[in-house]
């Protein structure tokens, strides 16, 4: 499924309908202005999925193998999350930054996304799971864009989990709309702004800060994803590869989270005696 060259607008650059949409959702929990709740379980667990393409290489498959192994995975992660009390997941599927892989592969990601979002939503609705997407979705394809708006709507009032999906979606980007957003609706504030009037307008105003960041594939870096909203995550960064990653693999993500001190700016001391 080629993408039109029309559709493909510079990285960052804010599409008509976010234009539009100037008005703010306010249930961004920040870490900076209030201390979390202390909680055994992450409530928000965000993932970089790395590492379908090695896992397929490994095994001599085609790539594409790797990434239907990962939309498994996807499923056997939503399942696990619920049944351990997470309350929010956050995957990134696609960032800004892989339109730059061979057009060929390009392709293939927007129709596993498309037979996803055919196949899977109804079934996330089923389970009472509320589906979001975040990302600057007008350089998708119509039809791709029409079934997540349908699949948002469908499932807007389930919260057993809140499942998003980052697609074409970077940090920076997510920064510079959500500015653009405070100006649109107040025009004092380009003047200067305080960080916390920026809050209101990010792609995840409806979910608090991710508690726990994990990364599958090995390597050991951000890589442009939820920069504003991973201030205080806890970082943890696995070998395994993501169709590897099971519910034991979270398990263990969980316990790294659950073996850090999380003091967000105070001392050792002031933690302990606050519990």
């Amino acid at each position: 499924m080629a993408l039109p060259a029309g559709s493909r607008r510079p990285a960052g650059a804010l599409p008509p309908e976010s234009r539009l949409s100037v008005e703010p959702t306010p249930a961004f929990e920040s870490s900076t202005r209030e201390i979390p709740a202390s909680r055994t379980v992450p409530r928000h667990v965000a993932i970089i999925m790395d590492g379908n393409g090695r896992w397929a290489k490994q095994r001599v498959l085609p790539r594409v193998a790797g990434h239907r192994k990962g939309v498994e995975a996807v499923r056997a992660s939503v399942r696990a999350c619920i049944e351990r009390g997470v309350e929010f997941l956050t995957l990134f599927a696609f960032s800004s930054e892989n339109w730059r892989r061979p057009a060929d592969e390009v392709s293939i990601l927007m129709q596993l996304f498309l037979r996803a979002l055919e196949q899977e939503v109804a079934k996330l609705h089923e389970n009472g799971i509320r589906f979001k997407v975040i990302g600057d979705t007008a350089r998708f394809e119509p039809n791709i864009r029409e079934l997540i708006a349908a699949g948002e709507a469908l499932t807007a009032d389930n919260r057993r989990l809140t499942l998003t999906v980052a697609a074409n979606y970077g940090g920076r980007w997510d920064i510079a709309q959500a500015a653009q957003r405070l100006i649109a609706a107040r025009p004092e504030a380009a003047h200067g702004f305080e960080p916390e009037a920026l809050e209101p307008f990010l792609s995840m105003a409806y979910a608090p800060e991710p508690d726990l960041f994990i990364r599958t594939g090995g390597e050991q870096r951000v890589s442009n994803f939820l920069l504003w909203q991973v201030a205080y995550a806890e970082l943890y960064f696995t070998d395994l590869l993501w169709p590897d990653f099971d519910a034991a693999a979270l398990d263990e993500a969980i316990a790294s989270y659950q073996r850090r001190e999380r003091r967000y700016g105070r001392t050792s001391e002031q933690l302990a005696a606050s519990r």
